[in-house]
């Protein structure tokens, strides 16, 4: 759409600096007059903008630059080494406390990463369900360990994978309960318990659950805010080989990564793959938010670049579609048997209606108007949250400028417990998540993650500026 580019100009523009907080648009007409545009479309990209808290009608006047909230600064980790060596991780208990809080009757949903349901796909999905299990009754009756894939799902994933510029082969595929199950499939399938395994910091709380889980340990590798893991300091983590106890898996979100929103570059990801493959170290890539970046075209991948087998692809389609959908596939390259068989061994097959659902939705001419709708909503709702955060939270504050994702990363004035301030919202009927949990080693003690998938409302405004009280009280 011709306004969905002209916002998109200015918005890249505005990122980038060239265009300060306060500067005053182009007029409408001018515009128009310049980029031989109707005056609609210039109207609807300039409320696209607005819509998104990053420019604001002033009355016979025009259109300005919102003052927003500075981006954060790199992670405050060395620069170029890794955590002192890798820990045990014991998060689970206070995890689960934490969510269950943030589960209860009546809490202002900034807890959980999940869409909206008015931003899911139910009713479409009712549809596909109905009608496939009309024309294939039999689905239901076969196998459930064998024949792991549906045939539908994979043409459709390895046809819409040429569109990120990610080829993939459908003997490498394995069709999952969840993005979780492949990449617990993928652990199994490359470590054995003790052993060491690299991950963000801060990463997604769930990825240390499951090396827990598995009694594995964390090397925590120091992550930038806008370009992802540092290479350095994996480079230097990676030069004792596993048998002697160096790491032997990385499990990364290079694309909107979780909690930081960050994307890895292109360059940065070919540098990675080579690296890990030629230490070979398998590197299990969570890819679930890829379809959800904002930077334009979608990014590719790891697995992308990898030219030896040794990236394991994880995603699902619980970001995109709907969190209860549970299907999700992981790109296991030259482990593909391996996973296989750990699947066959725990899960079993996927739900072969669910898969011909999903096949049958990438397919259909509305899932890329979708995916681009769904992109702009959440870019709207990070937007709208972020300006809350600068008007209602402490100057000091920092806050991420996510690149993916629909979540904020917010570090707070030092001496501000975010485990305390939790406790303290919780009383408020207020939910997000502490930093603390996002760390194996228990760092991060003063950020915490709010969650950015409901549409902004009276509602949340008033639990951020609550917060924000809370935090300078």
């Amino acid at each position: 759409m011709l306004y969905e580019k002209l916002a998109e100009e200015f918005a890249m523009q505005i990122s980038a600096g060239r265009l300060q907080p306060g500067d005053r648009l182009p007029s409408v007409r001018h515009l128009a007059r310049q980029r031989a545009l109707s005056i609609s479309t210039v109207v609807a990209a300039l409320r696209t903008l607005e819509s998104r808290g990053m420019v604001e009608a002033r009355p016979q006047s025009g259109y300005y630059v919102r003052r927003r909230p500075a981006r954060m600064a790199e992670v405050q980790m060395p620069a170029a080494a890794p955590a002192a060596g890798p820990v045990d991780v014991g998060v689970s208990r206070r995890l689960v406390q934490v969510l269950r809080t943030n589960e209860a009757p009546g809490m202002v949903p900034l807890g959980s990463a999940l869409p909206a349901p008015e931003l899911q796909l139910g009713p479409r999905l009712n549809r596909l369900y109905a009608g496939i299990a009309r024309r294939r009754p039999g689905l239901l009756a076969g196998s459930s360990h064998s024949d792991l894939n549906e045939a539908p799902l994979l043409h459709a994933i390895t046809r819409r994978a040429l569109e990120w510029g990610c080829p993939l082969a459908p003997e490498e595929l394995v069709v999952t309960n969840s993005c979780t199950e492949a990449m617990t499939l993928c652990l199994r399938a490359v470590t054995r318990p003790g052993d060491t395994v690299a991950v963000e910091s801060p990463t997604y709380y769930l990825m240390l659950q499951l090396l827990e889980a598995m009694g594995l340990r964390a090397l925590e590798i120091p992550t930038h805010p806008v370009t992802g893991v540092s290479l350095d300091a994996l480079e230097l983590a990676t030069r004792r080989p596993a048998a002697e106890g160096g790491v032997r898996a990385c499990l990364l979100i290079p694309n909107g990564a979780n909690p930081l929103g960050s994307v890895m570059p292109d360059a940065a990801k070919a540098k990675l793959a080579a690296l890990l493959a030629a230490r070979d170290v398998a590197l299990i890539e969570d890819d679930i938010y890829g379809d959800i970046c904002f930077g334009g075209a979608r990014p590719r991948p790891i697995h992308a670049f990898d030219t030896s087998g040794n990236t394991m692809l994880c995603t699902s389609f619980s970001k995109t579609v709907s969190p209860g959908l549970r299907v999700g596939f992981v790109a296991a390259g030259r482990r593909a048997a391996d996973v296989e068989l750990q699947k066959t061994l725990t899960s079993g097959k996927t739900n072969p209606l669910t898969q011909h659902v999903i096949a049958g939705l990438m397919e259909s001419r509305g899932f890329d108007l979708h995916l681009r709708a769904l992109r702009r909503r959440f870019a709207e709702q990070i937007a709208r949250t972020r300006d809350a955060v600068a008007r209602h939270f402490p100057a000091e504050t920092r806050v991420t400028d996510p690149q993916g994702g629909f979540v904020l990363w917010l570090e707070l004035p030092p001496g501000v417990d975010g485990t305390a301030l939790h406790r303290r919202a919780a009383r408020e009927g207020i939910a997000f998540v502490p930093g603390e949990l996002f760390s194996a080693g228990g760092q991060y003690r003063n950020c915490l993650r709010l969650a950015c998938g409901r549409p902004w409302s009276p509602t949340l405004e008033d639990a951020v500026r609550r917060l924000g009280r809370l935090v300078t009280g």
